[in-house]
């Protein structure tokens, strides 16, 4: 989309190196989330962080907004 948007073109060189930055920051926010939220020894769950991280982008956006209970 951004391609298409700035009508340029990237290599596939370019486009494994942003997705891989992408990618690399999402298991980081994920990870880090739900160990914050992770109780004890257990292993924290990518799957548990990414829903929370969410939810909280979700939650300042409407605080943000003024949309708050």
């Amino acid at each position: 989309m951004q391609q298409n948007a700035t009508f340029t073109q990237w290599s596939a060189e370019e486009v494994d190196a942003k997705l891989k930055d992408i990618m690399a920051n999402c298991f980081k926010q994920c990870y880090e989330t739900s160990k914050s939220f992770t109780k004890g020894d257990n292993i924290p769950s990518l799957v548990d962080g990414a829903n929370i991280a969410g939810f909280l982008r979700v939650a300042d956006a409407m605080h943000a907004q003024g949309d708050w209970w």
